[in-house]
């Protein structure tokens, strides 16, 4: 309950920050919307050509699109500027401040700062993947959907906890600014299409190196129809795998930071 409240007030701050600043938020819907449409007319024109590409239609492609869409909305809500905070955090000396708190650091750092304007990417998820869950005409029951909804969840977790493992290498190497806009232009382009129509020898760097398979290839195979068991369990399992990860990182460079007095 205490993490609970710890985010709500960091939400209501964001949510004051957007009330006041009105045209970011103007900015993210028109940016948005630009994304979608530029999106959609991409594969069109792909389709004018050719039935399926890798074994994806379009209606599949569309899914995965809205994906990705919900996918950074919600990194772009908290995850990244919580992220970002960090690194300058630790950079400045204020991480200083954020340690003397009655909560978990971790807890803290990774929802610092909530970006209000990137909640027009979660809902423009949520409506396109409803829109090509429709067009592919599968029938999703309460397994199928509990499917999704676990892979779903287990892609947006690796991808947090690989962003909290790049930004705590800032109590190392205090010049990682842009590593960030590295992630997010990879992710931005290579997310919006499944791992599967990339070469070999990419596909397991977008699995495993950056798990961009995992926060959106996967969870749109489970609404797609084409995802195997193996797949929904390794999902997890990598997941889990990037959790412990992620955490022990994270304790091994707070018992290494000595504080911006040192």
């Amino acid at each position: 309950m205490h993490s609970l409240r710890v985010l709500r007030a960091f939400l209501t701050v964001g949510v004051l920050n957007i009330v006041q600043y009105r045209s970011d938020f103007v900015i993210a819907v028109v940016n948005a919307g630009i994304s979608l449409v530029t999106q959609v007319l991409g594969l069109s024109v792909i389709f004018t050509n050719t039935a399926d590409l890798r074994g994806w239609t379009a209606d599949d492609l569309l899914v995965l699109i809205g994906i990705h869409f919900f996918i950074s909305g919600l990194v772009g809500l908290v995850i990244r500027p919580s992220m970002e905070a960090l690194m300058e955090g630790i950079r400045l000396g204020t991480f200083d401040f954020l340690l003397t708190k009655p909560a978990d650091s971790q807890l803290l750092a990774s929802s610092q700062v909530v970006a209000p304007q990137s909640a027009t990417d979660l809902v423009v998820g949520v409506g396109v993947v409803a829109y090509g869950v429709s067009r592919t005409g599968l029938t999703l029951d309460a397994g199928a959907l509990a499917l999704f909804l676990v892979t779903l969840a287990a892609g947006f977790a690796t991808v947090y906890c690989f962003l909290l493992l790049l930004s705590t290498m800032a109590f190392w190497f205090v010049k990682l600014d842009n590593i960030l806009a590295i992630f997010q232009a990879l992710f931005g382009n290579a997310g919006r299409w499944p791992v599967t129509i990339f070469p070999g020898w990419m596909r397991p760097v977008l699995t495993f190196v950056v798990p961009i398979a995992f926060a959106v290839t996967v969870p749109a195979q489970a609404l797609t129809g084409q995802l195997t068991g193996r797949g929904a369990l390794l999902s997890v399992a990598v997941a889990a795998g990037f959790l412990v990860a992620s955490r022990a990182f994270w304790l091994v460079a707070l018992r290494r930071y000595t504080g911006a007095s040192a």
